[in-house]
């Protein structure tokens, strides 16, 4: 389980920005060749996201529940277009209504390719804990973003995707110059805001009924 000395050891958002153009990070291995700088991308995107006011008001009653959302652990790697996606909106969600959130990385120097944690990653113990269990596979699927109430009991996790993006039926008829594509449209804004609207909707449901399905 994570407690708070072990939370208290992942990133800020604004660290995570900066981590990503550092030459220790640019020196891992990406998903395919080099790592790119994409930092200057993750904050252009923070500042670009906007909560609608129903959102925003959604929120400020989200957190102020007994138990209710205080504190967002991310694991996270900015090659990843899932990443990108979804971790700018979720750094300016926790900016805006105060939550605590801290961001760790996948993986070590080589990529988490496998279906288990790789030995060099200084956050396996993280990502074991939140495997994508599909088909009876385990798949280290990313970005993995966990919601915890302010004593860390977990509230709940999201895993890569929103629901309403079926990314693996999208991607099996789009080449790579498609999926790029795709990837600078509306679209991906669409999902991105899909992504919120799904935390937002699953943590009342978990707080009004207690539990989710």
């Amino acid at each position: 389980m994570v407690n708070a000395e072990r939370f208290a050891k992942g990133m800020t958002s604004e660290q995570y920005v900066r981590f990503a153009a550092t030459p220790e990070n640019l020196a891992r291995e990406g998903s395919r060749g080099p790592r790119k700088d994409f930092s200057g991308y993750l904050r252009t995107a923070y500042d670009a996201a906007r909560l609608s006011p129903a959102h925003e008001a959604a929120w400020t009653w989200l957190v102020a529940q007994p138990g209710g959302p205080a504190r967002v652990l991310a694991i996270s790697e900015e090659w990843s277009s899932d990443c990108r996606r979804d971790i700018p909106v979720l750094a300016k969600l926790a900016d805006t209504v105060g939550l605590d959130l801290r961001i760790f990385t996948r993986d070590g120097k080589t990529n988490g390719r496998g279906p288990r944690p790789e030995p060099d990653s200084p956050n396996a113990d993280l990502m074991a804990q939140f495997l994508n269990e599909r088909d009876g596979q385990t798949f280290q699927s990313i970005p993995v973003i966990v919601f915890y109430a302010k004593d860390f009991a977990p509230l709940y996790r999201y895993t890569e995707f929103p629901a309403v993006y079926r990314k693996d039926r999208i991607r099996a008829v789009l080449d790579d110059a498609g999926f790029m594509e795709m990837l600078g449209s509306p679209f991906f804004e669409v999902w991105r805001s899909a992504a919120l609207a799904e935390w937002t909707s699953l943590l009342y449901e978990r707080l009004r009924v207690g539990s989710l399905a």
